[in-house]
């Protein structure tokens, strides 16, 4: 939780906003196992983060997803927004953006929270203990793909 003070003096608890890239390529998923040192660590999960200060929600995914895998990529859409407080396994209470992100190119490498990033089937992704609820974001995408939505999930 972030505490801030506003115009009027008034303190206010606020979430962290973060940040998730659905990354697919011929029927395979971009993930990135988290690095020991993190929450979640040794598990796989999506790319993302945190939203940095003056950054729009399409910047800092694109700029989470190079610097977790090194890939580049162009925003497709909003999958869903997942505002649900009791989030699994969060040590800070997180508003999540999941975005589908077309992936253009390999151009970097991982930085330290990555320990490794792999292309993995969507099946087999599905399978996984995914870090946090990722599943619940993997599974959405599944869903889209075979019953196309017009606008995101809110939940």
């Amino acid at each position: 939780m972030i505490t801030c003070t506003f115009e009027n003096g008034s303190r206010a608890t606020l979430r962290h906003v973060v940040l998730h890239a659905v990354v697919e390529r011929s029927g395979m998923l971009l993930l990135v196992k988290r690095a020991p040192h993190l929450s979640e660590g040794g598990k796989w999960g999506l790319p993302g983060g945190f939203l940095d200060r003056d950054e729009t929600l399409a910047d800092g995914v694109l700029r989470e997803l190079f610097e977790e895998t090194g890939w580049t990529g162009r925003v497709v859409t909003l999958l869903r927004v997942n505002s649900r407080p009791d989030r699994p396994h969060e040590d800070r209470q997180n508003v999540a953006f999941d975005f589908v992100i077309e992936p253009l190119e390999k151009r970097g490498q991982p930085d330290a929270e990555s320990s490794d990033v792999q292309w993995i089937t969507m099946e087999h992704a599905l399978s996984l203990d995914l870090a946090f609820d990722h599943s619940e974001t993997v599974q959405s995408y599944f869903d889209l793909r075979r019953r196309p939505i017009t606008t995101p999930t809110v939940i």
